[in-house]
């Protein structure tokens, strides 16, 4: 019967991946004599060795020792997989749980929602990832993402959707923009000013779709992926944009001043939510989180302010878009 620890096994796996049982050892926060003992036990087990000691070079995996830690790393995650089960039949919420967020977006909401999920769930796991639309459905289907937060723009048959919040569009323009005092404004206004497009997949064809429904054409004068190009290039004069969402110091990234308008007009708003797969909720982790963020937003966080500031008196809807000060 083997005698070897999961501990072991750790040990082991660090060496291989630092290459140095002292950057081992300061990864995993034990002294290097008990890693050193740890190798020398398994190699004892195992009836070969599993590094050879280069004293210039540290340690360097045998052939055995290179297959070997392969299957190490796999007894490791399905041990944390059990622990992860045994919670999860215990009604405990841990685990990982990994969730994708849009790029447009995914700055503002997702790091706040992530710190107060995992303050009240220590015990998760959390990862998350920035992706365009296409690329969250796609990571969904492959199961490298649990849940994406994103607008409603396409929902996919095999997928679900649960809405949290409506995000009115608007126009980005620059503060010196002879339309900058504008309480709202119409797309007949735009009309032969340049447009700088958030070229997004999806994200495009939806504020495309405002000026095509009213047999308007848009000049598109500049096209970037990037929602922080777009408003240093509408507040140097480039030209407006439309978006959903306001950073909340109402400014571009080069720190000139930015106006954010409604558009005027029976227009859809975005929704934002959580999209899945139908068999996503399978964990309380993942269950746990859903529940988390509905209760989240219900509680009045809102893009473009602070959580604790929503109690505070609102800015006007073609303010720079800086958040009232807390009270």
């Amino acid at each position: 019967m083997s005698r070897y620890t999961l501990r072991q096994l750790e040990y082991f796996v660090a060496v291989g991946e630092a290459g140095s049982i002292m950057l081992a050892a300061s990864r995993v926060n034990v002294s290097s004599p008990s890693i050193s003992a740890a190798i020398s036990q398994l190699e004892t087990e195992f009836g070969m060795p599993l590094f050879l000691r280069q004293h210039a070079r540290g340690l360097a995996l045998t052939q055995a020792g290179r297959t070997l830690m392969e299957q190490a790393r796999q007894v490791l995650r399905e041990a944390d997989r059990l622990v992860d089960l045994a919670g999860d039949l215990a009604g405990q919420v841990r685990g990982p749980i990994a969730v994708g967020g849009m790029l447009t977006f995914a700055q503002a909401v997702l790091p706040p929602l992530r710190k107060d999920f995992v303050d009240a769930f220590p015990d998760a796991r959390f990862r998350q990832i920035e992706l365009d639309a296409n690329e969250l459905v796609s990571g969904l289907r492959r199961a490298e993402i649990d849940v994406a937060l994103c607008y409603d723009l396409v929902m996919p048959p095999d997928m679900k959707f649960i809405p949290l919040i409506d995000m009115p569009p608007f126009v980005v323009i620059a503060a010196s923009h002879p339309l900058a005092d504008r309480k709202e404004i119409a797309l007949e206004a735009l009309r032969g000013e340049p447009m700088v497009l958030l070229d997004l997949p999806q994200s495009s064809d939806y504020f495309l779709s405002f000026f095509h429904d009213r047999g308007l054409k848009p000049e598109i004068a500049e096209r970037s992926r990037d929602i922080a190009v777009v408003r240093s290039l509408v507040a140097n004069g480039f030209g407006y944009s439309i978006a959903n969402m306001r950073p909340l110091n109402g400014r571009s990234p080069d720190g000139k001043p930015l106006r954010f308008i409604p558009l005027s007009g029976d227009l859809r708003p975005l929704k934002m939510g959580l999209m899945m797969t139908h068999q996503a909720e399978t964990t309380n982790v993942v269950r746990s989180f859903v529940e988390f963020a509905q209760k989240w937003f219900r509680d009045g966080f809102m893009p473009g302010q602070l959580p604790h500031q929503i109690s505070g008196p609102k800015a006007s809807p073609a303010s720079d878009g800086q958040a009232p000060p807390a009270r």
